[in-house]
């Protein structure tokens, strides 16, 4: 696959099934979130892969936080099964590290850009996933449980693995609606 062509035909995939990746196809995508910008070469990421026991953990992770939270019962049933959507979950991490020139936000961004290089890679691969948050994202029984700094954030849950149905195909949007001339 061309690289415009993967480019201008992403599309997300949220009805996933085994297999995921693995092996050299799993180890190209982690290539490819690690050459993702970054300003002073802080390596601002984490990512934490879950597969198998992994998703369930995550699952009891995500039910914790839905109990703390005061969450209905069937929301706290629901926490334990969406880890289960995908053969696996990545979860994307920024950890941010002070540096005088490199804010914040800006490695925030970066750890963003690794999650949509890591998606890029599955799917040129021939997988397919979904970038994901949610409340479980900001949340701080989540983050407590991945050992998180206040200023950590969890930028996303990269689920990934083999699409169930074709992705439907998105109309293109008008580049002038989001880009202007400043002459």
């Amino acid at each position: 696959m061309k690289a415009l062509e993967l480019l201008l035909n992403r599309r997300s995939q949220p009805r996933l099934r085994a297999p995921a990746p693995s092996g050299e196809v799993l180890e190209n995508i982690k290539q490819a979130a690690l050459k993702a910008p970054d300003h002073a070469a802080l390596k601002p990421w984490q990512f934490i892969v879950c597969e198998g026991e992994g998703l369930l953990r995550l699952g009891e992770v995500y039910k914790k936080a839905a109990i703390a939270s005061s969450k209905s019962e069937a929301d706290i049933i629901r926490a334990t099964q969406l880890p289960l959507r995908a053969p696996m979950v990545i979860v994307a991490i920024a950890k941010y590290a002070e540096h005088a020139k490199v804010p914040w936000v800006e490695q925030v961004a970066s750890a963003s850009c690794a999650v949509h290089a890591m998606h890029l890679a599955a799917i040129t691969q021939g997988f397919a996933g979904v970038w994901r948050t949610g409340s479980y994202a900001q949340d701080e029984c989540v983050k407590d449980a991945f050992g998180l700094s206040e200023k950590d954030e969890i930028v996303g849950f990269l689920y990934l693995g083999t699409s169930v149905s074709q992705p439907s195909q998105k109309v293109n949007l008008d580049s002038n609606d989001f880009f202007k001339g400043w002459n």
